[in-house]
């Protein structure tokens, strides 16, 4: 059996898609491009998919990660081109490589995120972070199943900076670039609770009254292992390319290179 880790993302309107609707979507794309799946055993089986950390519905991503479990060795390249095909624009595979390594989940422990501010000034920007900076703890809410949970947001945010988002003007934006913008990046631990961008500008409310106009545009840019000599977040696949690299797999027969256009019996979705 061999396992791809794929790389996709979702941006422009689908960032507004549920990680429900992905997981529909992205079956029908298997079936699609007939790629020879692993399925569950069972009454209903499942192709076997894993998924890592989904984004929340309503953010932009430039790096979710999943696992896909084949019954044949197909090229990953392949396998990236003709699932890319079948998904609509906007869910988007970037990336696909063999594993050769285990834990991809453990490998993500960090992401980083930006968050378009329409309407706030890069000063009133500036002052909110250095607030939330110099706080020892910084306490915000959240609404779930089971009522209103309080808890401090402050120790997983590794580092945060204001920058002027009109210095960076984009005709392709959703938004008008003619107001004051505040873009914030950040980089955030993965922790329990998880602490969301959303929680991040509750902070920033409470310690410095930072209310944006409008809601922030929220796009993570990358999620992997957080580097505590360098405080960046690592690719989480090097590990697996290099060892493709060191080792490459034989995914060749007698009538050339292997593809992921073998038929598989198709599943429920």
């Amino acid at each position: 059996m061999q396992r791809i880790r794929l790389c996709y993302t979702k941006r422009g309107r689908l960032r507004f898609t549920s990680h429900r609707d992905f997981q529909r979507a992205f079956e029908r794309a298997l079936r699609r491009a007939e790629v020879p799946m692993a399925y569950s055993a069972g009454f209903t089986p499942h192709p076997k998919v894993s998924y890592a950390n989904a984004a929340p519905t309503g953010t932009g991503s430039e790096a979710e990660y999943l696992e896909i479990a084949l019954t044949e060795a197909c090229d990953p390249d392949k396998l990236r081109e003709l699932l890319d095909e079948s998904l609509p624009t906007g869910l988007d595979i970037t990336e696909a490589v063999e594993a050769r390594t285990s834990g991809l989940a453990d490998r993500l422990t960090a992401s980083v995120w930006e968050l378009r501010l329409d309407g706030v000034a890069l000063a009133d920007a500036e002052r909110a972070v250095a607030a939330f900076q110099a706080a020892d703890s910084v306490e915000v809410q959240r609404r779930t199943k089971n009522g209103m949970r309080t808890f401090d947001a402050r120790p997983a945010v590794v580092s945060i900076e204001a920058h002027d988002g009109l210095a960076a003007r984009d005709a392709r934006a959703d938004r008008p670039t003619d107001q004051p913008c505040a873009i914030l990046r950040l980089v955030v631990r993965h922790v329990t609770p998880a602490v969301r961008p959303d929680d991040v500008l509750s902070g920033l409310r409470a310690v410095a009254d930072l209310a944006p106009p409008v809601p922030a545009a929220v796009t993570r840019l990358a999620q992997g292992l957080f580097d505590e000599e360098t405080g960046t977040v690592t690719d989480p696949l090097a590990p697996d390319r290099e060892a493709v690299t060191a080792a490459p797999s034989v995914t060749q027969g007698a009538t050339g290179p292997a593809t992921a256009t073998a038929a598989t019996p198709e599943g429920p979705a």
